[in-house]
């Protein structure tokens, strides 16, 4: 039998809907990664064209080729004469010609810091001996690590109809060069690299949020005439982290005001709380011939949600659980999960575990059980005939 019931412990932490964000970008997705939590998705799944910001894969493959230890920082790749057009087609540039021998030191800044083409070129022929099968692997790869509506044709995020990616799997991707490659991530919140003292006017880091002082540590802004506008962000205050991915503003100063706004939002309207902590007692599960008749229910770990600001619907939370439980139960079995239902947000199930062992009762015990759960279903049917 199903049990559900509300959850006192939890009434008295009172929660209310965040005021509502209207993002111009068309599509949009932001995650706040401390609880796990989706804090907008407008189109986030649709498959559009991500401009630069496609450049993060590209930045993923070379740091798992680190990682792995297919190259070192000091590994240097030649310059082709593909990789060259890049730079005289007059986008996005490290400034690399032909003869140079760039480290992957210096081409992980020349992609993230300066948006390079031609970097992410060297990198792709230098990692796959062409950029067209370093594609393919991209979009193998996206697959394997979660990203469901990416495919790649090149590189650079140049324009082309099978490079597409959502704004949930830049999030996703974000995270995941975050959490995945710590020592690696800060050089997204480097603010110049001039390769060679040969591009001072293209040595800023084009990310907007860096020079605000609210925590913005990464990651990439991108822009095309058909994707317009677009940036996948992190900005980290205090315990909190969210990332954001956002495209399809008709301007810079647009994206980094969007930018910004969706940022503060994300910190203003919604604070950090610990719900319960781990081994507090939530509930009290039936425990069917068993030396006691009920045993705690209480989290592993602290239950830890975000709780939106300015608004008047109380949280509400049950527990849900296949009971009664039949001794002996083990101490630390989960049997029970705890769904909160937030206003705005999505639902939060969190495991519980039993408090405590439970033995099975002695004789008398158990028929004593037996005979009270018999009549039980007795008077069930009798009930329900009637």
């Amino acid at each position: 039998m199903i049990f559900r019931f509300l959850s006192a412990a939890l009434f008295a932490l009172i929660c209310l809907p965040a005021q509502a964000f209207e993002t111009s970008a068309t599509s949009a997705w932001v995650f706040d990664v401390a609880t796990h939590t989706v804090l907008m998705d407008k189109n986030g799944e649709a498959a559009v064209p991500p401009a630069s910001m496609s450049k993060l894969m590209t930045v993923n493959m070379l740091f798992e080729a680190l990682k792995d230890g297919r190259v070192t920082m000091d590994t240097t790749f030649g310059v082709s004469d593909h990789a060259m057009s890049f730079t005289e087609a007059g986008g996005s540039t490290m400034f690399l010609q032909k003869g140079d021998r760039p480290n992957v030191h210096d081409l992980i800044r020349g992609m993230i810091v300066n948006s390079g083409n031609d970097a992410c070129v060297v990198v792709a022929e230098g990692l796959a001996g062409s950029e067209e099968a370093f594609a393919d692997q991209m979009t193998a790869r996206a697959k394997a690590i979660g990203l469901e509506n990416s495919t790649f044709a090149n590189a650079s995020g140049w324009p082309d109809a099978r490079q597409r990616m959502s704004m949930k799997d830049l999030g996703v991707l974000s995270q995941r060069l975050i959490e995945v490659f710590p020592d690696l991530y800060p050089v997204f919140a480097e603010t110049e690299f001039n390769y060679k003292n040969r591009a001072p006017a293209n040595a800023n880091n084009r990310n907007p949020l860096l020079a605000l002082g609210i925590g913005a540590d990464g990651l990439k802004t991108g822009h095309t005439e058909e994707a317009g506008f677009g940036m996948v962000g992190s900005v980290k205050q205090g315990e909190r982290r969210i990332i954001f991915a956002i495209t399809g503003m008709t301007s810079a100063p647009e994206r980094a005001a969007e930018a910004e706004k969706i940022s503060q939002w994300a910190f203003h309207q919604f604070a950090l709380k610990t719900a319960a902590k781990a081994g507090q007692p939530i509930a009290q599960a039936a425990v069917f011939m068993g030396a006691e008749k009920t045993v705690g229910l209480v989290p592993a770990q602290d239950v830890r949600l975000l709780i939106p600001a300015l608004a008047q619907d109380g949280l509400q939370a049950e527990v849900v659980y296949n009971g009664p439980l039949v001794a002996p139960v083990a101490k630390g079995a989960q049997v029970a999960e705890l769904v909160i239902d937030v206003p705005g947000l999505p639902e939060h199930r969190v495991p519980l575990v039993t408090e405590a062992a439970v033995a099975q009762g002695g004789f008398v015990d158990r028929l004593t059980a037996a005979a009270q759960r018999l009549y039980a279903e007795y008077v069930a049917k009798g009930a329900a005939a009637s």
